[in-house]
């Protein structure tokens, strides 16, 4: 089959576009010049598009992505709209209602950005389970459909749909971190956030709601070359080994966004790249009884949504880890493929004493991720294997915590990032103080590997879990790895951090002692 892409409801053909043409590229050599390059690595999200994915087997959801960071190759038979698809579905001279509200409200500045945060607040716009919450105020904002949304006397703000005051969600439902990898570089934030918090719900004749109610394309197994390279995306696990095997310096790509970074970037062309995304064996998810087993190539939005708060320590990482628009596309395989000594997952799930099954053509194994790291990006993995499924062993520890300290609060690298896992006994002595029975601490960004904080956990372990016990073992933190000075932060401060970290953990979770 030729391969193709459905663009704003028109079939499209590829071209040779091969491993190494971004779909951020193609589109804008395709005409569809309102997405735009800003930064080229995904912090801007001045290229964020909708994509059509899975939400269930017979139903759709709009996703918003950055086009920057994938390969067109990895789109053929797929369904994408541009920021001017969502106007022109509306009919002539009409605006979609995430269009109209940025004009009324003047959340558009120079307009450079726009596009980007109007694809990105689509995607908030019908995501399911959206709804208004109760909030107080005096007046009232109207919506686009005409429907008047209650707006706060300072401007709108709302509940989170438990009715607490939140300035990040407003009346409408509307969650704010779905802009999260959105920059405006004219600090026209207010206009753009009174914009997304006065629409309304999508009309009962919307053709995006419309398109949700039926099934989202279907992957295709794809070959495309050019003069640069040949991209491949098998048709399952099985062929992708096999592929694998015959190639082992084949570059793997899931979420692409290491992958378009070093694209762009850094001008990285491998001969061969293999998609690895979209293959059914990688996407599986299977809560146990005894376990967890999520597929490598799940994105981390859906493992979030599949989770649903079952793990804790998880659950606080992900609105910690870079953006909404990263997070759609990102994958635990690829944080663990990368091996990076800074990825954000990686001390959560070292905490979760999580394990990997490795896949080749020769069979399967099980490492454990605290034995996986070898040195710096390198790993256990062969060049002829790839990660299937991470596994997390249940149940998981009942008090958790995920400290991450970088320059901005949200879609920042870490300077230093510090997991907890820890399980008290029930305090049964003499004094009644409770001892920690079992410790896990993931450390990343301070050394060549992430790693677990051994020395502080033997500090801990079958110690009353006491002030001056915390204390002792955060001067062991202080000595974890090997930090160094580099432009995120200083050695002393890294080491500050580890220490103090330690100790907010305690002060956070002090009534755990009784």
């Amino acid at each position: 089959m030729e391969a193709r892409v459905i663009v704003n409801g028109r079939i499209r053909e590829l071209g040779e576009v091969g491993g190494h043409v971004t779909l951020l590229d193609w589109l804008r050599g395709s005409g569809l010049t309102g997405c735009k390059e800003g930064c080229a690595e995904g912090e801007c999200g001045a290229c964020a598009v909708l994509v059509a994915r899975e939400d269930g087997p017979e139903r759709t959801r709009w996703v918003a992505i950055n086009a920057c960071l994938v390969p067109a190759a990895a789109f053929d038979q797929q369904e994408v709209v541009t920021s001017e698809g969502l106007g022109r579905r509306y009919g002539p001279g009409r605006l979609h209602p995430v269009q109209r509200e940025m004009a009324r409200r003047g959340g558009s500045q120079c307009g450079y950005c726009t596009p980007g945060f109007i694809c990105s607040m689509a995607a908030e716009y019908y995501r399911p389970g959206r709804r208004p919450a109760q909030a107080e105020g005096p007046h009232q904002a109207e919506g686009p459909d005409g429907a008047g949304i209650p707006v706060a006397a300072d401007g709108p703000r709302g509940g989170n749909g438990s009715g607490a005051a939140d300035d990040e969600h407003g009346p409408n439902g509307f969650d704010l971190h779905a802009l999260s990898g959105n920059l405006c570089r004219c600090t026209g934030y207010r206009p753009i956030r009174d914009a997304a918090y006065a629409l309304g719900q999508p009309d009962a004749g919307d053709p995006f709601l419309a398109r949700l109610a039926e099934p989202a394309p279907a992957p295709a197994a794809t070959e495309t070359s050019s003069a640069q390279g040949r991209y491949v995306r098998p048709a399952s696990l099985a062929e992708a080994l096999e592929l694998l095997a015959a190639r082992p310096d084949a570059r793997l790509v899931a979420g692409s966004t290491d992958w378009g970074v070093e694209l762009n970037l850094r001008h990285a062309r491998a001969a061969l790249t293999i998609g690895i995304e979209r293959i059914a064996e990688l996407r599986e998810f299977s809560p146990g009884p005894g376990r967890i087993d999520i597929g490598a190539a799940l994105s981390l939005s859906e493992i979030e949504a599949g989770l649903a708060g079952t793990v804790p320590l998880l659950d606080e990482m992900f609105p910690q880890f870079a953006s909404r628009l990263i997070r759609n596309g990102a994958t635990l395989g690829g944080n663990l493929g990368t091996a990076s000594p800074i990825g954000d997952a990686l001390p959560a799930l070292l905490a979760l004493d999580a394990t990997l099954v490795l896949a080749s053509v020769e069979g399967e194994r099980e490492v454990p991720l605290a034995r996986y790291f070898t040195g710096y990006r390198q790993s256990v993995r062969r060049p002829d294997e790839l990660i299937k499924t991470i596994r997390i062993p249940l149940p998981v520890a009942s008090v958790t915590a995920f400290h991450k300290i970088a320059k901005r609060r949200f879609d920042d690298i870490s300077s230093v990032a510090v997991a907890y896992a820890l399980e008290l006994d029930d305090g049964a002595g003499e004094t009644g103080e409770r001892t920690v029975a079992s410790i896990r601490i993931g450390l990343g960004g301070v050394a060549a590997t992430p790693l677990r904080a051994a020395a502080a956990e033997d500090a801990l372990r079958g110690q009353p879990w006491t002030r001056d016990t915390v204390a002792a073992a955060a001067e062991e933190m202080a000595r974890a790895g090997t930090p160094m000075s580099d432009h995120r932060a200083s050695e002393a401060y890294r080491i500050a951090m580890l220490r103090n970290s330690l100790l907010k953990f305690y002060a956070e979770n002090q009534e755990a002692r009784s």
